[in-house]
């Protein structure tokens, strides 16, 4: 440290921008957690997809099956969206029942996150 110069403005920058970026870091995702369910739209988009791949074979851009997809969905009445807004409350429902299966697990301590990675890695030694 040289006379006229605070700790602080003797480290170099790497040392003083690596103290100022570890904030907690990224958490990680727990593989066991069930996904999200997908809303009524996408519900939609999965019949969608297939019978625009169909009318549209030679088409590769993901762009454009969303694109008339969107165009679709805003198209049509609410009597027309009832069977993909039951379908997708539905699987609201199912998530609902495996979230709390879930959350009760890792309440009793019973699954941890990362329980079948860490299995793995034993059996595999």
């Amino acid at each position: 440290m040289k006379d006229n110069q605070t700790e602080v403005e003797s480290r170099s920058t790497d040392d003083r921008l690596k103290v100022r970026g570890n904030k907690g870091g990224k958490k990680t995702k727990d593989p066991n957690k069930p996904k999200k369910p997908p809303s009524p739209f996408f519900v939609f988009l999965d019949d969608f997809r297939k019978e625009f791949n169909l009318a549209n074979p030679d088409n590769k851009s993901v762009a454009s099956v969303g694109k008339a997809a969107g165009k679709k969905w805003k198209s049509m009445t609410e009597e027309d969206k009832a069977p993909f807004v039951a379908k997708a409350k539905s699987k609201k429902t199912e998530y609902a029942a495996t979230m709390q299966q879930y959350n009760m697990e890792l309440a009793n301590g019973t699954k941890t996150t990362g329980d079948d990675e860490k299995q793995e890695e034993k059996a595999d030694d």
